[in-house]
Formats: C-alpha cells, sequence, structure tokens
C-alpha cells in the first residue's frame, strides 16, 4: 500500500513486504509493526478505502476509454484492421489490469475492516465503566453497519465489470480471428449492448466512491 509505506522506518516497510506474500497469518504482524510506530488499524483502513475508491475512479476513466476505442473501430471500414485490433485489444487488457486493481484493493479493505472490528470488540470486555462501554459499543455497530454499506456498493461496482469485460474480450477475440467486414459488423451490432453495460458501471462506481467519501468523513470525526 503506497500511503502506508510513506516516510515509514525500513524495518516497517521490510515487515511489508514479507507480509505481501505471507497474507493470512503474516497481517497480525504487520499491523502490530505499525501500530509501534503510530499507524493504528483505523489509520490503515482509511488510506485502504481511499485507495480502493483511487482505484474504482482510476478503473471509470480506463472503461470510458475502452468504450470511446470500440466506437472508433467499429466505425471504420477493411482499410488497416490489423492496426484496429491492436488498439482494441490494448484498451481490454488496460481494463483488465484496472479491475483486478480494484478488487485487489477492496480484498486489502475487507482484511483490516475485518481486524479493526475483531480488536474493537475485543477491548469492549476492558471497559469497567458502563457507560463508556455502551457508548463505545454503539459506536462500533454504527461504524459496522456504515462501513457494510459501503464495502456492499464496492462489490457492486466490482461485479458490475464483469459482463464488460466478458464482452470485450468476446469482440476482441472475434476481431482478431476474422479481420474483415464482417468482423467489424459483429462489433456494431454489439457496441450499444456494450455502452449499456459501461453506463451500469459508471454509475456503480459512482455511487462505490460517493459511499467511499461518506465512510471516510465519518470514521474521521
Amino acid at each position: 500500500m503506497e500511503k502506508e509505506k510513506t516516510l515509514l522506518p525500513v524495518w516497517i516497510i521490510v515487515v511489508a513486504v514479507l507480509c505481501s506474500s505471507f497474507v493470512g497469518g503474516c497481517s497480525k504482524a504487520y499491523y502490530g509493526a505499525m501500530e509501534k510506530v503510530g499507524i493504528h488499524k483505523r489509520d490503515i483502513l482509511v488510506d485502504r478505502v481511499e485507495s480502493a475508491r483511487d482505484a474504482q475512479s482510476e478503473a471509470q476513466k480506463q472503461f470510458k476509454s475502452a468504450l470511446e476505442q470500440f466506437g472508433a473501430v467499429v466505425k471504420i471500414e477493411n482499410s488497416d484492421l490489423k492496426r484496429a485490433y491492436e488498439k482494441l485489444n490494448s484498451e481490454y487488457e488496460d481494463s483488465e489490469k484496472v479491475a483486478k486493481k480494484v478488487s485487489e484493493r477492496i480484498d486489502k479493505v475487507e482484511s483490516v475492516a475485518d481486524a479493526l472490528f475483531e480488536e474493537w470488540g475485543e477491548e469492549l470486555k476492558l471497559y469497567k465503566n458502563a457507560d463508556l462501554r455502551r457508548s463505545s459499543q454503539q459506536k462500533l455497530q454504527k461504524t459496522k453497519s456504515r462501513y457494510r454499506e459501503m464495502i456492499g456498493s464496492m462489490h457492486r461496482a466490482e461485479k458490475s465489470m464483469t459482463p464488460v469485460l466478458r464482452t470485450f474480450r468476446d469482440n476482441v477475440l472475434f476481431l482478431k480471428h476474422n479481420l474483415n467486414a464482417q468482423a467489424i459488423g459483429s462489433l456494431r451490432s454489439e457496441f450499444s449492448s456494450l455502452k449499456g453495460e459501461i453506463s451500469g458501471l459508471i454509475k456503480n462506481m459512482n455511487e462505490a466512491i460517493k459511499s467511499s467519501n461518506t465512510f471516510i468523513a465519518d470514521i474521521k470525526q
């Protein structure tokens, strides 16, 4: 995670790199190491939500670019079909990469959120003052509720990328195997469908980004 590494001691970065290879049991060691330098799970959660939000924003731009390239290809005639395929395939590969990045960052958000809520729940048992415990428990439940709304919107946006990528891949492959007017005709018939799918994807991304911003603002209060 880029932000978490900024200006950190070398040993913390080493722990982070090692933990990237052994995700499961190493997470506790990583969070423990971060806490030793004053970076707590709540801080990491905020950073990771921001990172996931930024990846979704990047995905929006990439899928828009891919749609524009798709639209340009369906307008051409038989000339330079190989070059058209190469451009469209490049857009597909970039879209696939950004979709993978979104999924990876959502996974990281869930990892630290689970650790934070587990720790928070355990620490409720340490209170001696019943009123303070009750107040903290209410805040935990409120935070969990807002988190579920946010992560749900992230997953909806994530899932909406799947049909777009599937349609995109099918048409790129068809163009690759049929560099002729028939292939372009097939792409033209698919364009409006792909346009609708990407429109839905962008709408879901906007909702997820908005939900992320709301959650970040709430948890920083």
